[in-house]
């Protein structure tokens, strides 16, 4: 099996993992990561080993887009290396819409992701910008 770094995969990965992100889709949201799995930032790291812990760990995003009436994201692919069969680190600039239609600057993360039987999952969130 190897992990799929094809623009398309990569980008239909990213559109589901967004529209679950905006609409709050916390079981989608959750069934992208891999288990166990880590977000690090800044000034916080945290891991997650069941499905439940990543649905809790984005159960308080969801009022901060709700709040700023963001109701699409985009995800701009910036950079893919392929470090094994199975590991794939991604660049990803994410753009936000607004209810408004208005374009919303986002953030920029690298996801480490692994190929499974049933596509990319994500393994590790680097927040880096």
């Amino acid at each position: 099996m190897n992990t799929s770094t094809d623009l398309a995969t990569l980008t239909d990965f990213f559109d589901r993992y967004g529209v679950a992100l905006t609409t709050a889709d916390v079981p989608a949201i959750a069934a992208c990561y891999a288990l166990p799995g880590l977000v690090v930032a800044d000034t916080y790291s945290f891991s997650f080993t069941t499905p439940a812990a990543v649905a809790l760990s984005f159960v308080g995003a969801a009022p901060d887009y709700t709040e700023r009436e963001l109701v699409a994201a985009n995800a701009q692919i910036r950079d893919v290396q392929q470090f094994s069969a199975l590991l794939t680190m991604v660049e990803v600039e994410w753009e936000f819409l607004d209810s408004q239609g208005g374009a919303v600057p986002g953030e920029c993360y690298r996801y480490l992701l692994r190929g499974t039987e049933e596509g990319p999952v994500i393994c590790t969130v680097v927040r880096t910008g």
